[in-house]
């Protein structure tokens, strides 16, 4: 059974387990190098003063992360957030990436927030670098497709294009 749970800063080495497979072994991030653990603390400290950084634990082991950041640094964006999630690898399919957004959903609302956005990466040909597995899975979770960059970014000496997926959690009248 998983449990979710705000992240502390000192969950860094242990996110990083998880995140720094994604960079060094796939384009779905962008990242070159994995980032130090002081970098990756001071990132989830900087998210938790403003949004929900989630971690999924199973067993007292974490085995996901999910969390939320500012869309655009401009007032008007203030009802929207951009949300990653990277979940461990014999993780996926298990139904971890659900309960983590399941729960950064409901904390989104709390706080006001309608509508959320991912940035994928998106292989026009999958590839051993990248699948679109994102795509699938946020399909799953109620996500629409917003908008494409074609082939915008380069890792492992491939073109990658991005897509942005929205979902509307909120109502939209009271703003």
């Amino acid at each position: 059974m998983y449990t979710v749970r705000d992240a502390l800063p000192g969950d860094a080495e242990k996110l990083l387990e998880i995140y720094g497979w994604y960079v060094e072994n796939t384009a779905i991030t962008f990242e070159y190098d994995v980032p130090g653990v002081e970098e990756f603390r001071e990132r989830i400290s900087k998210t938790l003063e403003k949004y929900p950084y989630l971690v999924l634990e199973e067993d007292g082991r974490i085995e996901g992360f999910a969390y939320a950041g500012c869309l655009k640094a401009r007032r008007a964006y203030d009802p929207s957030v951009e949300v990653s999630i990277y979940v461990r690898q014999e993780k996926r399919r298990r139904g971890a990436g659900k309960a983590l957004y399941e729960a950064l959903e409901e904390r989104l609302r709390a706080q006001g927030v309608v509508n959320i956005y991912a940035c994928i990466s998106y292989a026009e040909t999958e590839d051993e670098y990248l699948t679109n597995d994102s795509m699938r899975f946020h399909q799953h979770m109620g996500y629409r497709l917003a908008g494409k960059f074609t082939r915008c970014g380069v890792k492992f000496g491939r073109w990658y294009s991005v897509i942005w997926m929205e979902k509307i959690i909120g109502d939209r009248e009271g703003h």
